[in-house]
This record gives structure tokens, sequence and C-alpha cells, in this order.
């Protein structure tokens, strides 16, 4: 049984929270996100609380705590919003805004453009990318993106980073002591 699956989802003053057949739509003071759920689970939005649970009993569990958690990112994305930051190392390395662009000098020939997705807003200081938006997988993935045009090194530390995520440094050739 899943935990995940069999709390409850409280939704909070402010957001509306629609089903029409497969499709859950959630709207609030940050936006509108919608998602088709299969018909295996049933979807259940009674006096601001909304319950999740399978329609068979043992079938398709796996998905019951996946639903739950998609519905709450939902929830919390349209209330409070999500923002993930990348962090930039290396001689030359920048992003730039361009209009709906993000341009990145990473060492290449050419710098690299990249179109911001809507829905999405992306702010640049120095060396850092701060990308924020409601919808949560939309989020991880234009910085999964960004990040794998120049993963970091383990020997310099350069390339594009999570600003949270520790890179372990190795130790490079070292010259053998002569006797």
């Amino acid at each position: 049984m899943s935990r995940i699956g069999k709390k409850e989802i409280i939704i909070p003053s402010g957001v509306e929270v629609k089903k029409d057949g497969d499709v859950l739509s959630v709207k609030g003071p940050l936006g509108e996100l919608s998602r088709s759920f299969k018909g295996d689970l049933d979807i259940l939005i009674e006096n601001n609380i909304i319950k999740v649970s399978p329609k068979k009993e043992l079938e398709n569990l796996a998905l019951w705590g996946t639903f739950a958690s998609h519905i709450s990112n939902m929830i919390d994305g349209v209330t409070k919003g999500f923002k993930k930051t990348l962090l930039i190392e290396g001689v030359g390395f920048k992003f730039q805004l361009e209009g709906a662009n993000l341009l990145l000098n990473i060492g290449l020939s050419h710098p690299v453009k990249l179109e911001i997705p809507k829905g999405i807003k992306v702010e640049v200081e120095k060396n850092s990318a701060s990308v924020s938006g409601s919808d949560k997988e939309a989020i991880g993935q234009f910085c999964a993106n960004i990040r794998s045009l120049k993963k970091p090194e383990p020997y310099k530390g350069t390339g594009i980073r999570y600003n949270d995520e520790i890179i372990r440094r190795k130790a490079g050739k070292r010259a053998s002591a002569t006797s």
C-alpha cells in the first residue's frame, strides 16, 4: 500500500481544482496547470480535499503514490512555485539573456542558444541562472537540458552544476617523487 497515495491532499484557499474525464486542472494565483491521468485510479474532490484511490485492489498500485505526488506538485506550483539555481564555472563561461532565449558561452566556438519554454522565468546574475515557474517537471527538464551541455568535470570543477550539487574533486597527475 502506498503511504503517499493514502494521504489526503488539502486544497488551499484561492485554488480551484476541476476534473473533466481523465484531465485534472488546477488554477491558482501563479497560473494554471492541467494533466491527464489514466482511468486506473479514482480522483475524488470533496470539501477542499482530494482523495486518490485505486479502482481495482491489486492492479496499478505503483501509480497510486505517483499520481498523488503529481497532484500535490501541481497545487504547490500554482500557490508557491518552484525554483532551481544553476551555477557556471570556468574561464569565459557565462549565461546571458537575449529576449526569450538563453545564451551560454561554455568554451565552444559559438554561443549555445536555448529557447526558454513558455511558463518558465529565467533570471541571470554573474555566474548563476535562476529558473522558476509553476510546473515542477518543466523546470527540472529545462535545467537538466542546460546542465547536459557542459557537465561539471571532477578535476578543475568547471562546467554547469546545480546550486546545491557537490562535485567530488579528484587529484590530478602528481609529479613522482625523485629519490
